[in-house]
């Protein structure tokens, strides 16, 4: 059953996602709140309508990401854990890796936190970033949801909201590279229903090559609740395993990565792309309803 057609600026769409019996739609950020005018890459919204009442999986992808050119394997497998499915459109044409870095990272050795803060709550804790308040990620979120739960009552996309806020404890978090940071960072201040960070970022403090200092801080969310993925062959590999082991993610919840790179991919995205690893996604997602 699809409804797509209920939407203004929406599209109405399997694109090869889910099968025909899954609700697949694609919105505009700007349809949602008309302040937002950049990075109007649609939002993904997918669930199984049998499913109206699971947790919602919110998903954040890397730097230059398009949430419907993402990793279709895995959003399978999120679906049919019985979550229901955003992948958000949020500004992430540039990453932390190319601005927190040289002179400005001596300069402040907390930029990273700094940056992620601004994209992720819309505050001005940095200039480096031109994000305006309407861009940030949490407004994006609860935008989205408000006009979900306006024209999809069926979808019950009021479950994930608090007031004006999101209901995190009945909403997990994942992403990839950028996006896997913004989810721990987030789930760091927030309790999660879950957080998944594949590969997710490689922050440095002013010191070279020392992780930055939030990965260290306390964590609302508890350690259970974390789950890291790596690849063995990625060229930040020990540095995500350090993050993970400072983020306090439990030693069974992390996973280095080992099985052959597709050909032509870099190993970086393998942890989320590669269907091979679904056993290890259904594992790591628990059940969603």
């Amino acid at each position: 059953m699809i409804l797509g057609s209920i939407f203004i600026d929406a599209t109405e769409s399997t694109n090869g996602y889910m099968n025909d019996a899954y609700t697949v739609f694609k919105i505009k950020p700007s349809a949602t709140d008309p302040t937002i005018t950049r990075h109007d890459d649609v939002h993904l919204a997918i669930y199984n309508p049998v499913n109206k009442k699971g947790k919602l999986m919110v998903f954040l992808q890397g730097t230059h990401g398009k949430p419907d050119m993402g990793p279709q394997d895995f959003f399978n497998t999120v679906v049919e854990q019985g979550y229901k499915l955003i992948v958000l459109s949020y500004i992430d044409d540039t990453g932390i890796s190319q601005v927190c870095i040289g002179d400005t990272l001596k300069a402040d050795c907390d930029c990273p936190s700094k940056f992620r803060e601004k994209r992720i709550y819309g505050n001005n804790a940095t200039l480096l970033i031109k994000d305006q308040k309407q861009d940030a990620i949490i407004n994006r979120l609860v935008k989205l949801l408000q006009y979900l739960a306006i024209h999809d009552s069926g979808g019950h996309w009021d479950t994930y909201l608090d007031n004006a806020s999101p209901k995190w404890t009945m909403i997990a978090l994942s992403g990839q590279s950028q996006g896997g940071g913004m989810a721990a960072f987030i789930a760091k201040r927030t309790l999660v229903a879950r957080v998944i960070t594949f590969s997710g970022g490689w922050d440095w403090s002013v010191e070279d090559k020392k992780i930055a200092n939030w990965y260290s801080t306390p964590s609302v969310t508890p350690p259970n609740l974390w789950y890291g993925l790596y690849n063995k062959q990625e060229p930040a590999a020990q540095s995500l395993a350090e993050t993970y082991k400072a983020m306090n993610i439990p030693e069974e919840h992390i996973h280095g990565l080992d099985l052959p790179v597709r050909p032509g991919r870099p190993a970086h995205v393998e942890g989320v792309g590669n269907p091979a690893y679904k056993s290890l996604w259904v594992e790591v997602l628990g059940k969603g309803n």
